[in-house]
């Protein structure tokens, strides 16, 4: 009878090393991260059409912090500047980055293909055909409470999504991500034509589309980004803890499934509330372009294919990539203003054609 050896058997050499060299290059990159945020929120708010100084600003913010007790030096008019201007608009910006860069990586994962991004399954056409139909309802007919754009392009991404979802499901009993892919394709088209067909309709209505389809974070007070914080807080709470289920997922549903998972059920949460996450910030913000693919796959290739890793720098350096790219928008043409789509868009299309060149070599 053979016998059964009462001692486990020994670790590799270097096990803990390398445990404790993956904790700190984890550590280091959420610190790289959270750095990055802050500098961006700072910069953000002192820079602008009157600069203010930014060791002053950045003690203005602090002092606002539980024990700490600054004096920032700051006039009054500077004051308000601070709070009622420039940070809500730094404060939405990191939101709208961290929601559209961490749902671009929830996608990248549920398809297993890093050019998946969060308007895949007609996000985007939906929040621009709700916003063309509260644009004409504006003009056209006069009432007294009109229909607010950012609420009607809440609802119409929502129901492109659910669309899409019953659309991938014709004729098969699951929605396997090939079938939603080409549904999102067939769902966007359609609705981007009603939404070309309301424009020719209604020429007056043109400016404003355009206005808000290139995006934009023109706020003056603390409205918009109260209206998106829940969303906020709900979708990367729960995307973000579901990184390894991401990772698992990336192996294959046979292999899932025979883990414990549900593949589909799986799929079908993370995709509803990334859904959720880009529609409320394409709400506010309009259609901004290359965030949900730059970030998630530049992380990628800076700390590998663990979703573990890529979901919580997402939410960092994705606020920090579109508050920089705001600032930019505001200063390039100051005193004129750039949409934030065109500085994203410029940054996101050679990008795009460098991800097009190493998607084959890149793990997900």
């Amino acid at each position: 009878m053979t016998s059964v050896p009462t001692t486990a058997p020994a670790r590799p050499a270097g096990t803990h090393g390398g445990q404790w060299r993956r904790r700190g290059v984890s550590a280091g990159w959420i610190a790289a991260g959270s750095v990055a945020a802050a500098l961006a929120l700072v910069a953000g708010v002192a820079i602008g059409p009157t600069s203010l100084p930014l060791g002053q600003v950045a003690a203005e913010l602090l002092n606002q912090l539980p024990g700490i007790e600054l004096t920032s030096g700051l006039t009054e008019r500077q004051v308000a500047i601070v709070w009622e201007l420039r940070l809500p608009r730094t404060v939405l910006a990191l939101l709208v980055g961290a929601l559209l860069a961490v749902a671009g990586g929830c996608y990248q994962g549920v398809f297993r293909n890093p050019l998946a991004e969060p308007y895949l399954l007609g996000v985007a056409s939906g929040a621009g055909l709700g916003a063309t139909i509260a644009v004409v309802l504006r003009s056209t007919v006069p009432t007294e409470t009109p229909v607010e754009v950012p609420l009607a392009a809440f609802v119409g991404a929502l129901a492109a999504v659910c669309l899409t979802y019953l659309l991938g499901a014709t004729g098969q009993r699951f929605r396997t991500p090939a079938t939603l892919i080409l549904a999102g394709v067939a769902v966007a088209n359609f609705l981007t034509a009603a939404q070309t067909y309301l424009i020719q309709r209604d020429a007056e209505t043109v400016q404003q589309v355009i206005s808000w389809v290139l995006g934009q974070l023109s706020v003056s007070g603390w409205h918009d980004v109260l209206l998106l914080l829940p969303y906020a807080v709900f979708t990367i709470a729960v995307v973000v803890t579901q990184g390894r289920r991401l990772d698992v997922l990336a192996v294959g549903d046979e292999e899932a499934a025979s883990l414990g998972m549900h593949p589909q059920r799986t799929r079908f949460i993370l995709l509803t509330v990334a859904s959720l996450g880009a529609a409320a910030a394409v709400s506010v913000s309009g259609l901004i372009g290359f965030v949900g693919i730059i970030v998630p796959h530049l992380i990628r290739l800076l700390v590998g294919s663990s979703y573990r890793m890529i979901l919580p720098l997402c939410v960092l350096f994705g606020g920090a990539f579109l508050a920089a790219a705001d600032l930019l928008a505001r200063i390039l043409l100051a005193p004129a203003e750039l949409p934030i789509g065109v500085v994203t868009a410029f940054f996101g299309a050679p990008f795009f054609v460098l991800v097009l060149r190493s998607v084959r070599r890149v793990p997900v």
